[in-house]
């Protein structure tokens, strides 16, 4: 799987290294972005139609977008006939990283974010599944094609 897609497994690996930095490193405390996050969430409930952003569904929707390049990477490198695989991928990824985080200074364990993460992995297979959709049933012709040229 890895040696024929040589590029995607670095992508996805390198981007899966990001995660983990994201998701595993400590948290210290006074840093910079908790402040400017919360000023730009801040900026954003002034606007119209932005009152129901909240700060746990501000997180919320960015756990799920987190995880959605997860889901894509690993269909593409499963494939589409194993969907269910990346699917699986994604959950027990952000099972893990949550069970680590309970023993990194502050960090916070949430099973949401189990959810958030899972629900975008699944968010990112179905992009992939639609994206590769057209190739997937061109092979399929062409996989019945040949098989009914052998048997003719």
């Amino acid at each position: 799987m890895f040696h024929r897609h040589p590029f995607l497994s670095l992508v996805t690996f390198c981007y899966l290294g990001f995660v983990v930095w994201l998701t595993l490193t400590p948290n210290p405390s006074g840093s910079g972005w908790s402040s400017l996050s919360m000023r730009v969430l801040a900026r954003l409930q002034r606007e119209d139609g932005f009152e129901w952003l909240t700060f746990e569904r501000a997180e919320f929707l960015a756990n799920v977008a987190l995880f959605v390049p997860v889901g894509l990477f690993l269909l593409l490198l499963f494939g589409t006939r194993w969907w269910w695989v990346a699917g699986l991928g994604c959950f027990v990824a952000t099972s893990l990283i949550e069970n680590v985080q309970r023993t990194i200074p502050g960090r916070v364990s949430d099973e949401r974010d189990v959810v958030a993460n899972t629900l975008g992995g699944l968010v990112g297979v179905l992009i992939g599944v639609v994206l590769t959709l057209g190739s997937e049933v061109r092979r399929a012709r062409a996989r019945r094609a040949q098989r009914l040229t052998r048997a003719g």
